[in-house]
């Protein structure tokens, strides 16, 4: 079938390359995942929401980087996430909800990765990191016709595979063990930035071992990769976050998540210090989030998964250009 795939890029002028790039077997497919998807949530009661992409509060992330426009003498961001909207309604009152969007992030593409994107994010009010692994694992299960998701401690994992405790190694030890293992440190790592030997290692040596046989639940990360869950105290303490891998690929990513406003602040001032440091534009650090959360955010556990990625695991592409129409090039 003509159009089918990328042999059918148009020659000379850039433009000219109109059809698509995924094949029509390809985007039958994701149709079919996206009423499956829909089939689940429906089945568990979850409410589907939509909620703005455009808006005057974003995530604040250190590596996360929104797209923004001037608008009526104000800049509002195209979200990287519709987090903060659909915790809104949580707060609001909503039990279980969740939302197919288009999301956008800049600085990322590649095979895994295109600057406009779909999520699918949900939130069920009552779940705990238990609940919420399961239910993760119960919608893998079911999209993917896979077995249960396996249960991993991102400090088991960096034992098997990097043969030290995440939780306690210090910048030296980290930096020495991408060394023994011929990591190179990139340009843009600074030699005593912890977190990010730590993000090095799980995505050089601990990463492509994850979910070969079957899906694996990495949860537990240290305290310091919070970002917007909870840190259950211990010895050590650890962030109730996890996120679900298949054949080396992150699939997802959930949080216990955080209910205190004034430790939302603290994170997002940290997080805006560190943009401050990689030369980056400072995002807004007070939100209606923060007024949602002052009023009263229940417990919940929040999962965001990239859809394109599922797609192109279940049919066994190799890049997300493969199961998207117009990806980025041909936007």
């Amino acid at each position: 079938m003509r159009g089918e795939g990328l042999g059918a890029r148009g020659e000379g002028n850039p433009l000219s390359g109109f059809r698509p790039v995924a094949s029509w077997a390809n985007l039958r497919r994701r149709a079919e995942l996206l009423r499956r998807l829909r089939d689940f949530f429906h089945r568990h009661d979850f409410l589907e929401v939509e909620t703005p992409i455009l808006s005057a509060d974003t995530v604040v992330d250190r590596h996360l980087d929104p797209f923004h426009v001037e608008f009526d003498n104000r800049r509002m961001w195209l979200q990287t996430s519709p987090e903060f909207a659909m915790k809104r309604l949580l707060a609001a009152g909503a039990k279980a909800i969740y939302q197919v969007t288009r999301t956008l992030r800049q600085g990322e593409q590649g095979s895994l990765h295109n600057p406009e994107f779909t999520m699918v994010e949900w939130y069920r009010a009552g779940d705990g990191m238990d609940e919420g692994m399961q239910f993760t694992s119960d919608l893998c299960e079911v999209m993917l016709q896979c077995g249960p998701a396996e249960r991993i401690s991102y400090a088991q994992a960096f034992q098997e595979h990097v043969g030290l405790d995440p939780h306690t190694a210090d910048t030296e030890v980290l930096a020495a063990a991408a060394k023994r293992l011929g990591i190179e440190r990139p340009a843009s790592l600074s030699a005593d930035d912890r977190d990010g030997w730590l993000d090095l290692l799980l995505v050089e040596r601990v990463r492509p071992h994850l979910g070969l046989k079957q899906p694996v639940l990495l949860y537990d990360y240290p305290a310091c990769q919070a970002t917007l869950s909870r840190v259950r105290p211990g010895d050590p303490p650890v962030a109730e976050r996890f996120e679900l891998f298949l054949s080396g690929v992150e699939l997802a990513s959930g949080y216990h998540e955080l209910l205190n406003p004034a430790e939302l602040l603290k994170r997002n001032e940290r997080a805006n210090a560190q943009r401050r440091a990689d030369g980056k534009t400072t995002l807004p650090e007070k939100s209606r989030l923060i007024a949602a959360m002052q009023s009263g955010l229940p417990a919940a556990v929040g999962v965001a998964l990239g859809f394109d990625r599922l797609v192109m695991l279940a049919v066994g592409a190799k890049s997300l250009a493969q199961v998207m129409a117009f990806p980025f090039d041909r936007a």
